[in-house]
């Protein structure tokens, strides 16, 4: 007989407990979804960038951020990596004026939002085998923060 109430109160505990979360669950959905907007887009989404020849030895690179996005102004470093040693040269860039604002990473800083152009100046002329290195870091306003990131491409002269 006390099997039978055991397993009584055993199987009259798991469906009270299945109905009571049954119904938590709306309220668990809900407050998860209005999180939705603080969650990481992909590094392709939050900072899509693509590289254009200008004339001869100038290069632009042009970032179209996602809303809510921005980059660092220190955190730009562009390379040229050619030879059979792989050598690499800094590139000489220049960047449009920023905005001001105080980070919770690195405290006061300049950030770019929104698009981004950084004319960029060869130290010579590129090889066929060249590469581009492309420098930056970035951050969504709500406090996500991409580590920072190196890509490499291959120029034709």
């Amino acid at each position: 007989m006390n099997n039978k109430r055991g397993l009584l109160f055993t199987f009259c505990l798991i469906i009270f407990c299945q109905t009571s979360w049954a119904q938590l669950e709306p309220t668990r959905s809900t407050t998860f979804s209005s999180d939705d907007q603080n969650r990481p887009l992909r590094l392709e989404d939050a900072f899509p960038f693509y590289l254009s020849v200008t004339s001869p030895g100038e290069f632009n690179v042009t970032w179209n951020l996602a809303p809510g996005h921005y980059l660092y102004r220190h955190a730009f470093q562009f390379l040229l990596v050619q030879g059979e040693d792989k050598r690499e040269q800094s590139i000489a860039f220049t960047l449009p004026e920023g905005v001001q604002k105080t980070d919770q990473f690195f405290g006061d800083i300049e950030a770019f939002y929104g698009d981004v152009s950084v004319n960029l100046s060869l130290p010579t002329v590129p090889r066929p085998e060249a590469l581009i290195v492309i420098e930056y870091q970035g951050c969504a306003d709500w406090g996500f923060c991409y580590p920072p990131q190196r890509k490499s491409l291959a120029l034709i002269p």
